[in-house]
C-alpha cells in the first residue's frame, strides 16, 4: 500500500470519529501517531485533504492528547503548504524578473500597480468582502489573517482578470464567491481554500454546482434522476383512458402516448395500446 493510500485509510477511520461515531481514544491516538510517522508531501496532503479531517476531530474530541497531537501535525503540515508557497513565488518572480527587463523599474511598476488597486473602490470593498467571507468567524489551526488577506488579494485578482473591469459580471462572480465562502454547512470550500487544496484560481472560475457543498450536490443529482425516471416511465406508460374503444376487442381500456413525428407545425401523432388484447394503433 502506497503512502497516499495509507492517509486515505486512516483519513476515513477519524472522519468516523469527527463525525460523533464513538471509537476508542485510543484508537484515535494511534491513528494519529501512525500519520505522524508517514512521509506526507505537499502532493499528499492536498489530494488526501488529510489536514481538514485531523482539524475536524481536534474540534470535536475532547481528549486532551488527540487535541495536542492533531495540532501538532497541522503545524507541521502548515509548514509544507508555506514551504510550497515560497517555492511558486519564487519562480514566478524570476520569469517577471525577465519579462520586465525593458520595461520601468521595479519600485515604480509596483507604485503604479498598487495605487491603480487602492484606487478603485469598488475593487477594494470587494476584496474586503472576500476577506471577511475567508476569515470567517473562526481560523482553523496555524492559520494566520495574513495568509487570509494573500487569498482574498489572489481571489479578487483572479476574478477581475477575467473581465477587466468591475461590471456587473464581476461584481456577481464575486458575490456568489462570498455567499458560498459563508455558508456555515459548506465549510469543506473555505476550508480547502484556506488549507491549500482549492487554488484562489481555481476557485474563482467554479460554477455555483462546483462550489455546491456535498449535500447540494447529492441532491441535485436525486432530483435529476428522478426527473429522468419520471420523464422514461411516462414515455414507458403512457396515458389511461376510457374514451378510445379499441377495433379489434370492442373495449375502452387503452393506454396512449404522443410524439411529434412529423415536422413541427404539423399535429403530433398519437400512439394506441389495448390494455385487453394488445393490439397498437395509431392516430395522425
Amino acid at each position: 500500500m502506497s503512502c497516499e493510500e495509507e492517509v486515505v485509510s486512516i483519513r476515513k477511520k477519524l472522519e468516523k470519529m469527527a463525525a460523533g461515531d464513538e471509537a476508542d481514544q485510543i484508537q484515535g491516538l494511534d491513528l494519529l501517531k501512525a500519520l505522524g510517522k508517514l512521509a506526507i508531501n505537499l502532493q499528499i496532503l492536498t489530494n488526501t485533504r488529510i489536514g481538514m479531517t485531523v482539524n475536524a476531530l481536534r474540534k470535536s474530541s475532547s481528549d486532551e492528547e488527540i487535541i495536542t497531537l492533531a495540532k501538532s501535525l497541522i503545524k507541521t503540515w502548515k509548514k509544507l503548504l508555506d514551504n510550497g508557497d515560497k517555492k511558486k513565488e519564487s519562480a514566478e518572480a524570476i520569469v517577471q524578473k525577465e519579462e520586465k527587463k525593458a520595461e520601468k523599474p521595479k519600485k515604480k511598476q509596483e507604485e503604479s500597480r498598487q495605487g491603480s488597486f487602492t484606487g478603485d473602490e469598488v475593487r477594494s470593498r470587494c476584496r474586503d468582502l472576500l476577506l471577511g467571507a475567508i476569515k470567517g468567524e473562526e481560523l482553523p489551526e496555524g492559520i494566520e489573517l495574513s495568509r487570509c488577506e494573500d487569498l482574498a488579494t489572489s481571489l479578487e485578482e483572479a476574478i477581475f482578470s477575467q473581465y477587466r473591469s468591475t461590471n456587473p459580471k464581476y461584481k456577481n462572480q464575486v458575490r456568489s464567491r462570498v455567499f458560498n465562502l459563508k455558508d456555515k454547512k459548506n465549510s469543506v470550500l473555505r476550508e480547502g481554500l484556506l488549507l491549500g487544496s482549492l487554488k484562489s484560481e481555481r476557485l474563482a472560475v467554479m460554477t455555483s454546482a462546483e462550489m455546491a457543498s456535498d449535500e447540494v450536490k447529492k441532491e441535485r443529482e436525486k432530483f435529476i434522476k428522478e426527473g429522468i425516471d419520471g420523464s422514461a416511465l411516462a414515455v414507458a406508460e403512457g396515458t389511461k383512458s376510457e374514451l378510445i374503444k379499441c377495433g379489434n376487442c370492442g373495449k375502452s381500456n387503452t393506454t396512449y402516448h404522443q410524439a411529434q413525428t412529423r415536422s413541427a407545425d404539423e399535429p403530433m401523432t398519437t400512439f394506441v395500446l389495448c390494455n385487453e388484447c394488445g393490439k397498437r394503433w395509431k392516430f395522425c
